[in-house]
Parts: C-alpha cells; structure tokens; sequence
C-alpha cells in the first residue's frame, strides 16, 4: 500500500488546482456557461491522458535512453526544487499562466491542460512514484488512481471558478501556489537524499 496522503499532497502541489482557478477564469473570460464547463472537462481529460501516458510509458522511454532510475530520480528532484523554488520566489502559478494567455489563442489545450494541469513537475512525478523496481503494479494503479481524484478536484474547482475567486481572490491562490512550493521542494530534497543514497549504497 502506498501512502495516500503523501501522494495526494505530492500531486496537489505540482498540480496546484487552486492556483488553476485563476487562469480558468481568464481563459473563459466572455465565455457562456455552457462552454466553460465544456473548457473544463476538455482541459481536465487532456490532463488525464497526458499525465497517464507518462504513468504507461515514461520508465519504457528511459529504460531505451538507457538512462538509469536512480539518475532520473536525482536529476528529477533537483528539477522539481527549482520548480518549487519558482513557485516560491518567482512569480507565482496563476501569475506566470495569465501572462501566457495574452501570446497564446485561448484554448482549453493552453495553458489550461499544459501547462497549468499536466505541469512539468506533474509529469515528472508521474514517473518519479511509479517506477518498476520501487513500485509493485498495485501501487503504481494506487499512485494512477490519486493522481486521478487530484485532477477531479481541479475540474470542480473549475466549475466553481467564479465563486472560488470571489472567495480567495488572485491574492489567496498565490499565497496558496507558494506555500503548496515550500511542500514540494521538501520532497523534492527527500527525493535526491533518497536517491543518492541508494546510488552509493550508503
């Protein structure tokens, strides 16, 4: 069994479905009610099937790049504390996706399903908590299956988008982007450690 909570705060972070709310709003903006929720669900199941595909596939792809776990998993924590650290010092997720809505064609595809839902840091922990040799095939669907009730949540986050904002404002959800940084660059950390660790066996 794996450790639900764990997971579930892992992928709510580099997910980030609050932080989303913002960006939804935007790419909706002048958008019937109808089309946005229709944005939402296009959005949530682009998401789904991308960061699934790396869940099948990403251990194939760097078992034949001959690239060995233990590296990837070294290299994919630092990747995933810089991304925590631009989350924490940069600007923040809703702030860096509005600013990309103005160069892009407003589609649910971007920035909403990528990069907003399937981020970088979503597919790199995708692959970083199914691999084969640590991870049984039960595990790795319980992994599949948490990472499946995160994006659940971004899509009802984003049917109730506007009562969110009202709520929490731009303010709340980069408070929120930020603090949700500071979990993943802890695990980010716990995630070389582990793997420098088992690298020289100490």
């Amino acid at each position: 069994m794996i450790d639900f909570v764990a997971v579930f705060i892992f992928f709510f972070a580099v997910i980030d479905p609050i932080g989303t709310v913002p960006v939804f709003l935007a790419v909706t903006n002048g958008f019937a009610a109808k089309a946005k929720r229709k944005i939402a669900v296009q959005a949530t199941l682009v998401a789904m099937l991308i960061l699934v595909f790396f869940v099948a596939v990403g251990e194939i792809l760097l078992t034949a790049l001959n690239i060995p776990l233990l590296a990837f998993q070294i290299a994919g924590g630092l990747v995933l504390f810089i991304f925590a650290m631009s989350m924490i010092f940069g600007e923040s997720k809703p702030d860096e996706e509005l600013r990309l809505i103005g160069k892009e064609s407003e589609t649910a595809i971007f920035p909403l399903a990528v990069p907003s839902l399937a981020s970088p840091g979503a597919m790199l922990a995708a692959v970083l908590l199914t691999e084969n040799h640590r991870f049984n095939l039960w595990e790795q669907a319980q992994t599949t299956l948490v990472m499946l009730v995160v994006l659940t949540i971004a899509l009802l986050l984003m049917l109730g988008a506007s009562w969110i904002h009202r709520f929490i404002g731009n303010s709340g959800a980069s408070v929120i982007s930020r603090v949700m940084g500071l979990i993943l660059a802890s695990v980010a950390v716990s995630n070389v450690l582990a793997g420098v660790k088992e690298y020289f066996a100490l």
